[in-house]
């Protein structure tokens, strides 16, 4: 075990792991589905708790729960659980904590993924869902009734990059006897630990920045001891464990999350600034700006920024396709917080399967681009732009 006070890369490369059984420097994958017992009084001591031990991979793994060490060390959590992806992480999460009759507030601007479950999935169990403008506590607080079991909300929003008041609603919630569940994808521990502004439940894509190289699909919760155990229950029901080898990858992932992110911040800010200054852009998204709205609380509650930037071109949807199209460097792909840099529409990615009229009420315009800057060299980035700028 490293030392609580140890520095963010040091628990990023040390926290969590062991050594394997034969010496072996790095976490081995536990590559099985079944583990064997010298008893039947070790298998049952191990089934009922009484002992530590594994039984099963879709129950627990040693390098999936290598993962899941290494992530409560970065979020400052209890524990954490390991998922296959992070809309399993979300969906387990939620159905952990309600039951029919329950009522959720969720903000307005989620991921298309999540806004679809809660619109479409959770009614079909007789939940209902109210969705607010979780940047305005207010809306919040008047969303919130008798049987309101959780509030769920994004910081940094996808795609316009809204920051909520973690503190503000956390102490409502609190107040309330409400639960607090924080989707932090687009900033990660890294930028923000959304617990150490009281919320009870951090949920990532760790498929995104955690992983980051485009190269497995996982997700996580962080919480209380608690609250995990009863999520790995739910989650053992569900079945949306992580595979062993991709949870050793999303472990080598993390050991270089720290350097990641400073590049990622620093890029993010880079391209921002020169995307608001260039006179084929009609607005700019990005908390590192002194133009966003929320830039004070942005700089209150985060360490960085992050790579994800999204801007609205100065003309109609397929003027804003062909500047997508002549991208070269940047590549057409549906995802963020990898080493390369990619680029969506979110009307025709994310957003997709949301209505027009929703679209429009959440700010996700025809002309709305979202760049998911990588670490390339910024120089080159934004060359690449320049360059499809002028083809439009």
């Amino acid at each position: 075990m490293i030392p609580e006070n140890e520095g963010f890369s040091t628990k990023a490369v040390h926290g969590g792991e062991s050594r394997g059984s034969e010496g072996s420097f790095v976490s081995p994958i536990y590559e099985t589905s079944v583990f064997a017992f010298s008893s039947t009084k070790q298998l049952v001591n191990v089934i009922s708790g009484k002992t530590e031990g594994y039984l099963y991979t879709r129950f627990d793994n040693p390098t999936v729960r290598a993962v899941e060490r290494k992530m409560a060390i970065l979020e400052n959590s209890e524990d954490a659980a390991a998922f296959s992806s992070g809309m399993a992480a979300i969906t387990t999460t939620v159905l952990a904590l309600v039951s029919s009759g329950d009522h959720v507030v969720a903000s307005q601007d989620l991921y298309g993924g999540t806004l679809t479950f809660f619109q479409e999935i959770l009614p079909k169990f007789g939940v209902k869902v109210s969705l607010v403008e979780a940047a305005n506590v207010d809306e919040i607080k008047n969303a919130i009734q008798n049987n309101t079991r959780l509030i769920y909300a994004e910081t940094p929003t996808n795609p316009t990059l809204k920051i909520v008041d973690l503190r503000k609603i956390s102490t409502l919630a609190k107040k309330k006897g409400v639960i607090t569940v924080v989707d932090g994808t687009l900033a990660s521990p890294y930028n923000l630990k959304p617990i150490e502004f009281g919320v009870d439940i951090v949920v990532h894509s760790a498929t995104k920045y955690l992983g980051g190289h485009h190269d497995v699909t996982a997700g996580v919760v962080c919480g209380s001891k608690e609250f995990i155990q009863k999520l790995k229950k739910t989650r053992k029901i569900l079945g949306g464990t992580l595979d062993p080898t991709a949870a050793w990858l999303l472990l080598r992932g993390l050991k270089t999350l720290a350097l990641r992110m400073e590049r990622h911040n620093q890029n993010g800010m880079r391209i921002a600034k020169y995307l608001e200054s260039h006179p084929k852009i009609a607005k700019v998204y990005y908390p590192g700006l002194p133009s966003h709205p929320q830039h004070a609380l942005a700089k209150r509650q985060m360490r960085g920024f992050g790579g994800v930037v999204s801007f609205e071109i100065k003309g109609d949807f397929e003027k804003t396709v062909k500047f997508v199209e002549n991208l070269k460097l940047c590549v057409l792909a549906a995802s963020l917080g990898g080493t390369e840099t990619l680029v969506t529409q979110p009307t025709t990615s994310s957003h997709y399967f949301i209505s027009p009229e929703q679209r429009q009420k959440l700010g996700v315009t025809d002309q709305l681009v979202r760049l998911a800057v990588g670490i390339e060299d910024p120089e080159d980035i934004i060359a690449d732009i320049e360059q499809a700028l002028n083809k439009i």
